[in-house]
């Protein structure tokens, strides 16, 4: 990475630089925190977490099992909002440290690179959110459902819900990271090609694995996921072709 004379940074230097990257990024996961706790608890968040499961309850309410469990729940997920409103100060400090040291064409790539992954994770998350979580929950709590009733609690709710949303958000980013691995020569669309099937035994066991137990659930997550996994081959290989065709220029 260049200093501010163009020529290299020491290695300390290098530590110091991310240190203090670090501790900016921290300060904000607080700041955001603090204004997360007082989202949780005016703006009913557990509420809008909830309403997935809404009608599918005995009596439509969540249940808790400790007293420290609604304070606990409150703090966990004051933290989730916190990073969520980090993210633009940790992004943006993670940009600082890795500009000094890219091309003027990777930093016109990663820019828009940047925004479509935040847009794919938005919509992974919205699909789990209005489709998938309400029609495994539906399949769940259903079954048997005559002979057993539900004691949901909060704390087991919310940990079955986030590991699903959180996984359909991350899965979306397949082409992103695909893509950045063309970019830095790891990887081409060939490759994807001659390693389809394998991967879709990988994407199906991790379907299996990530959503309820139900075959519709499964299928949510193993289609997209399948339709990304082919436009990451498309958009790897147009990528390694504009590579090749810089280095062969000298760019």
């Amino acid at each position: 990475m260049p200093d501010v004379d163009g020529g290299e940074m020491p290695f300390l230097d290098h530590l110091e630089e991310l240190r203090w990257r670090l501790i900016w990024s921290v300060g904000a996961i607080l700041v955001g925190a603090v204004a997360g706790f007082f989202l949780v608890t005016h703006l009913d968040v557990i509420g809008l977490l909830a309403r997935p499961i809404r009608g599918l309850l005995p009596e439509d309410r969540l249940l808790y099992t400790s007293p420290t469990t609604p304070i606990m729940v409150t703090l966990k997920l004051s933290a989730v909002v916190g990073i969520i409103l980090a993210l633009p100060v940790i992004a943006h400090q993670g940009w600082k440290f890795v500009a000094p040291a890219l091309y003027e064409h990777e930093k016109k790539t990663m820019i828009p690179a940047i925004g479509v992954s935040f847009l794919l994770f938005l919509a992974g998350i919205a699909m789990a959110y209005f489709l998938v979580l309400p029609v495994g929950l539906k399949f769940l709590l259903g079954f048997q459902a005559e002979a057993l009733n539900p004691i949901i609690t909060i704390d087991e709710y919310l940990r079955f819900a986030t590991r699903l949303i959180l996984a359909f958000g991350l899965i979306f980013e397949m082409p992103v990271v695909m893509t950045a691995l063309a970019f830095m020569g790891v990887l081409d669309g060939s490759e994807l090609r001659e390693y389809r099937r394998h991967a879709i035994v990988i994407m199906a066991a991790g379907a299996a694995f990530l959503t309820p137990a139900d075959a519709g659930t499964m299928l949510m997550m193993l289609a997209p996921t399948w339709l990304l996994y082919e436009l990451s081959i498309v958009l790897a290989a147009w990528t390694a072709r504009r590579r090749f065709g810089r280095t062969a220029s000298g760019e």
